[in-house]
């Protein structure tokens, strides 16, 4: 067998630049790099290992494995994640990091990834393999197990995790690894840990390591069994629902979707995930389910008597904490790719399969059949009604500070269908969720299985790089990206930013400033914690008390400035939301290339969305000096009886 001699890094770098990613949906062949770039910040671990590697490529072909700076190993592996999902888990990148905090500041990466579902590959630099020079600076020490490092934490938050402490260990590390990665059941966070001395270890690579090699998502078919159950458990029921998640985008079966509400009449309702697996003003799309709901989803929810779910994991905002199905013989058919899902909620028919092949089956089986004219009836004057309601609170002005509704309608309406919002944490999810109103299938990108704050810019960032490369590809035409983020998130992670003025990249950002914890102030006070601990605010130094002090004298787009970007300033005022169209229209206009610009508007945090009817359950003190703490445990204790035990 032929065999180049090389260093345990340099073989990684040439290995993952040739590996693809290989998917055919309905006769359409798809063939691109699986791993198009790696993010790195270098340190003792990783600089003289994988940067040389790359620093060594770079100089030799620079098309094999681009390297791509980060200012936080966090929110590089966010980068990988916004890339992956918009490219359908079908691409990610490789994160790069020296040991100890390097490696630690992925941790969050790897959760956010794995909890989403989707593909990122995480290489974090460890101590010594050989032990020669411990303990090394950064190193971990545990009396009871000093093989233990800080990589360790991983294995919880992968859904692969190996540790090459040999050479020869690479290979069945990488291939298990990227297996992992591109399996729908079973991708999320693939961490393979390299100790750094065996990053610069050298030894004898077989040439078919290093050769192109595809991988082959796989689109399992359903059990035409299990379709046929299927078929007459819908024919049956008076009142079915379907509930799409993210899995329908995954499988890019939007269309056979479609086709199954035109064709049958049963109304769709989507989670989070599923935003944008049907178009909103489809005469069966009822929008946002759950406790970020809408009124129309949630009062059809209460009265089905079959849930048919595909591809969603039923999380608790999904189903109002067990709350928004109330039939007394509800079932459940779950169609998902992934076991795990199917099995939720002790369902009557569990179908594991792929989201498309099993919709083009099902659409076969229930030819001919429609529901009934009275729950399309009940369709359209729930819809109306809720249409209704977005539409007043798009309309509807507040003086001196808008409310958070009428920003997000002034964004809406200045961007065009094809264009991307990015969000993630605090308010922002759940009044998008209900109110944000998406045509284009990959308009609405907001992380909420782990609802990060911090993702939103940086995972935005990832989401603008597999934008540029659809268009460079010739694959679709350019969109423009608009992160919508509140003060409380930017805080957290606005470096990326730097990022993208390094590469020029166009990032429109809408920084909403509320002066604190918009989401959670809202939730503390309905828990009646009284907004406790969410203002930002000067101490009150004798009541040792952060909540009634002067808000701090913080500018944030003076901050964006200071980092290079081209901000524009959006004055409280009766002519606030016209400017903030009118400045997201303009930030359009701008030149691809030019770099990121940031909006920065105030609002008024104590202005609601319009509510969804609905509940989530956060547990309250049974026990309180204080009187708004009983008088919400009262309510507590009322919802929390309508609470469904569903099995699984």
């Amino acid at each position: 067998m032929a065999t180049r001699t090389m260093t345990v890094a340099q073989a990684v770098v040439e290995f993952l630049g040739r590996q693809y990613t290989v998917d055919n949906i309905g006769g359409v062949a798809y063939r691109e790099r699986l791993i198009p770039g790696m993010f790195g910040i270098f340190g003792h671990g990783n600089v003289a290992g994988v940067g040389q590697a790359l620093k060594q490529a770079q100089v030799r072909d620079p098309e094999l494995m681009p390297y791509y700076q980060g200012r936080n190993e966090q929110a590089q592996s966010h980068q990988a994640v916004g890339y992956a999902r918009h490219t359908r888990r079908r691409a990610t990148y490789a994160v790069s990091t020296s040991i100890g905090p390097g490696s630690s500041n992925l941790l969050t990466g790897a959760a956010l990834a794995t909890a989403n579902r989707l593909p990122v590959l995480l290489l974090p630099s460890d101590t010594f393999a050989t032990r020669v020079a411990d303990p090394v600076l950064q190193q971990l020490e545990h009396s009871h197990g000093y093989d233990i490092t800080v990589n360790d934490a991983f294995r919880p938050l992968s859904k692969y995790f190996d540790r090459v402490n040999r050479p020869e260990q690479l290979f069945s590390a990488m291939m298990n690894g990227l297996r992992v990665l591109t399996d729908p059941a079973e991708t999320g966070a693939v961490t393979i840990s390299l100790p750094q001395d065996v990053q610069a270890e050298v030894f004898e690579v077989p040439e078919e390591f290093l050769a192109e090699r595809e991988w082959r998502i796989r689109r399992p078919e359903p059990e035409a069994e299990d379709i046929a159950r299927a078929a007459a458990l819908i024919k049956s029921a008076k009142r079915p629902l379907i509930v799409a998640g993210g899995g329908v985008l995954y499988a890019f079966a939007q269309d056979q979707l479609l086709e199954l509400a035109q064709a049958t009449g049963i109304p769709v309702a989507c989670t989070q995930a599923g935003v944008g697996t049907i178009a909103w003003d489809s005469k069966h799309s009822l929008g946002a389910l759950g406790s970020t709901g809408t009124t129309a989803a949630n009062a059809l929810a209460a009265q089905a008597d079959l849930v048919i779910g595909i591809g969603t994991r039923y999380e608790d905002f999904t189903t109002a904490s067990r709350t928004v199905f109330q039939h007394p013989g509800l079932c459940f058919i779950n169609i998902n790719v992934t076991p795990l899902d199917a099995y939720k909620h002790g369902t009557a028919l569990p179908i594991v399969a792929d989201a498309r092949k099993a919709l083009v089956a099902l659409n076969a089986a229930l030819g001919g059949y429609r529901v009934g004219g009275d729950l399309e009836t009940t369709i359209a004057a729930e819809k109306k009604r809720w249409d209704g309601i977005v539409d007043e609170a798009f309309s509807t002005r507040h003086h001196p500070l808008p409310a958070q509704n009428e920003i997000i309608g002034a964004v809406h309406g200045a961007m065009d269908e094809r264009d991307v919002v990015i969000c993630a944490a605090g308010s922002l999810p759940g009044d998008l969720h209900k109110m944000w109103r998406i045509k284009d299938a990959h308009g609405y990108h907001v992380e909420y299985a782990f609802s990060c704050m911090g993702y939103e810019i940086a995972g935005g960032l990832g989401v603008k790089r597999a934008v540029i490369d659809e268009a460079a590809r010739g694959a679709a035409a350019n969109r423009d990206v608009v992160v919508m983020v509140g003060d409380g998130s930017y805080l957290m992670m606005h470096t990326e930013l730097v990022t993208a003025v390094a590469e020029g990249i166009k990032l429109i950002t809408v920084l909403i400033q509320n002066h604190g914890y918009a989401s959670i102030g809202s939730l503390s006070e309905s828990l009646g914690s009284q907004r406790f601990g969410t203002a930002y605010r000067e101490l009150d130094a004798a009541t040792h008390s952060f909540d009634a002090g002067a808000k701090l004298p913080i500018d944030l787009a003076t901050n964006a400035e200071s980092l290079g970007v081209k901000v524009i300033r959006i004055e409280p005022g009766p002519n606030a939301i016209a400017e903030l169209a009118a400045s997201v229209a303009a930030a359009k206009e701008a030149r691809e290339g030019s770099g990121p610009i940031l909006i920065h508007v105030e609002s008024d945090p104590l202005l609601d969305a319009p509510d969804s009817e609905s509940w989530w359950d956060v547990p309250v003190s049974g026990e309180s000096d204080l009187d708004s703490t009983r008088e919400a445990y009262a309510k507590y204790t009322a919802n929390k009886a309508a609470q469904r035990p569903y099995l699984g």
